[in-house]
């Protein structure tokens, strides 16, 4: 059972320092270029996409990203069975 724990202490670290980075990367960005910075996002549960974006354009981005996610999981879990 030594592995398991192992991989399960290396998974909990690289979703930890992954989501350090992404906090560092917005703040930078934010601090870099305030008026001028658009952001957007695209949080996925499961197969369904939650979109948010602080342009238009970026929301419309975002939104086909997550329907093209969704296709491919739904697809892919069909052909598994």
């Amino acid at each position: 059972m030594r592995a398991s724990e192992d991989f399960l202490r290396v998974g909990a670290t690289v979703t930890f320092v992954g989501f350090i980075i992404v906090l560092l990367g917005i703040a930078l960005t934010m601090l870099q270029h305030p008026a001028s910075t658009q952001m957007g996002g695209l949080i996925m549960l499961g197969p369904i996409p939650i979109v948010f974006g602080s342009a238009p354009e970026i929301t419309t981005n975002m939104l086909g990203l997550g329907l093209l996610i969704m296709i491919l999981y739904l697809f892919l879990w069909k052909t598994k069975r």
